[in-house]
């Protein structure tokens, strides 16, 4: 009898950062006041104006100096509702997930945090002395993206024209950086992604159609991260031909 693949075959690091996700999601929607979610906010998302040379009102920021550093990370753990968690969750499980299974679990997730810092970073740049807080997965997400395209598109990768189907095809030798450029498939990719995160920028238009608008120039970081960054965590070797006129002892 013929075994039924699942139809959601997900690296265990993906289900338990998407239940955490949810967790915390579902924490802040039924179980804290409005006052205590706002507090939530101001010590774990992350506020431009939090870094501003002038204090608010005078006194220190709400988080205090811890929160300057981690929330460059836990912003992303945050959402501003369902259809938001939603919308990133279906992106992470599509670019997650074939990452995951190339990095591991240790790898992914700080590789994880360093696109959600650089997300930041970015949103920071662009928005210096904002005091909307800034939340949610997006950058990371942004960044499994640009990593993934690094190999997917290889010979034997998960989206490549000869693709496998088993665990060796996200363990193909990746495309170096100048090869990613070089790539027509890649380059078409890079090019639709900043397209349409440019138009989010001139419009400000949400994806979910809610008043959320979308912090778009954290997902450049993030992608830009991702694709910059990504040889420091791949832990796959890159083949590397003998050349003709070197001899092997």
């Amino acid at each position: 009898m013929q075994q039924r693949e699942p139809l959601f075959n997900l690296p265990t690091v993906i289900v338990s950062l998407l239940g955490v996700l949810a967790l915390i999601h579902g924490v802040r929607e039924w179980f804290i006041t409005q006052q205590q979610d706002i507090w939530v906010l101001l010590d774990f998302a992350f506020i431009p104006a939090r870094y501003d040379a002038t204090p608010v009102s005078g006194g220190v920021f709400p988080g205090g100096s811890g929160a300057e550093v981690w929330s460059f990370v836990t912003y992303a753990l945050l959402h501003g509702s369902w259809m938001h968690l939603a919308v990133n969750a279906v992106w992470l499980m599509a670019f997650g997930s074939p990452l995951a299974r190339r990095f591991g679990t240790v790898r992914f997730l700080v590789f994880f945090a360093v696109t959600a810092a650089a997300g930041a970073a970015m949103h920071l740049v662009t928005n210096a002395g904002s005091i909307a807080p800034m939340v949610g997965a997006s950058a990371s997400i942004s960044g499994a993206m640009a990593a993934t395209m690094r190999f997917a598109f290889q010979r034997g990768g998960p989206l490549g024209m000869w693709r496998n189907t088993d665990d060796d095809a996200y363990r193909v030798p990746a495309l170096s950086l100048s090869g990613a450029f070089s790539d027509p498939r890649v380059l078409l990719f890079v090019g639709v992604w900043f397209g349409i995160n440019i138009l989010f920028g001139l419009w400000s238009s949400p994806l979910t159609g809610s008043d959320e608008v979308v912090a778009w120039q954290a997902h450049i970081g993030g992608f830009l991260a991702g694709l910059l960054l990504f040889s420091w965590f791949d832990p796959v070797v890159s083949e590397v031909e003998p050349r003709d006129d070197v001899t092997l002892h």
